[in-house]
């Protein structure tokens, strides 16, 4: 599986290289500002690029810039977001194609070297992965809306953790409940939003994604 890197910070990116590495990826290039991520990932065509939002020159969110650019040049083209910060208005744009395979995860939240593995193959296989606290974020920002007032707590909760990428099963587990507790609580809350159910994986957290980016 073929990879590009882009963190500025030599240290991390250097990590970053051996974790993948040692984990099957081919790193075929590694870079540490903008314009140079957008040339490596059209010359490339890499299988996933891991992307720094911050990235010189301007050190503000140019590496979510470049790779939502790339992505219009390279349609589903997955991208696996690592920042400190959430930048919602952002994120919302990166998921804005609705073609699924990208992921926002917060450096200072990843504590597994195998999660983080797992998180980066879901991508590639065209799935939505977000950290908690970036759905927390989105949900945020629409929580005035009246549709979202109709969630009951539960319900919350299993939106949240739905739109990180988790199954019924894995929902379950986390919330010490049946499937067909879950598979309730997804029902309803499909039909307070007005969402087709759907029992697809990726096109279910879509759907979601797509409400809460409003």
């Amino acid at each position: 599986m073929r990879v590009v890197v882009a963190e500025d910070l030599a240290l991390l990116r250097e990590g970053l290289i051996r974790i993948l590495r040692a984990n099957g990826f081919e790193v075929v290039d590694a870079v540490d500002n903008g314009p140079s991520l957008i040339h490596a990932l059209t010359t490339h065509r890499p299988d996933v690029a891991i992307v720094d939002v911050r990235l010189p020159p301007s050190f503000t969110n140019e590496g979510l810039r470049a790779a939502i650019e790339a992505r219009r040049q390279l349609p589903g083209l997955p991208v696996v977001v690592l920042s400190q910060y959430v930048e919602q208005l952002y994120a919302r744009e990166l998921m804005s194609d609705r073609t699924g395979a990208v992921g926002y995860l917060l450096k200072d939240r990843i504590m597994d070297v195998d999660q983080f593995v797992t998180s980066i193959r879901q991508v590639v296989a065209g799935r939505t992965v977000m950290d908690p606290e970036v759905v927390g974020a989105l949900l945020t920002h629409r929580s005035a809306d009246p549709l979202l007032l109709e969630l009951s707590p539960r319900e919350h909760e299993v939106l949240a953790l739905m739109a990180q990428g988790r199954s019924n099963a894995a929902i379950a587990g986390r919330m010490y409940v049946s499937e067909r507790t879950v598979s309730k609580h997804s029902n309803n809350i499909f039909a307070k939003l007005g969402l087709k159910p759907s029992e697809d994986h990726n096109r279910r957290i879509l759907a979601v994604l797509a409400f809460l980016e409003g």
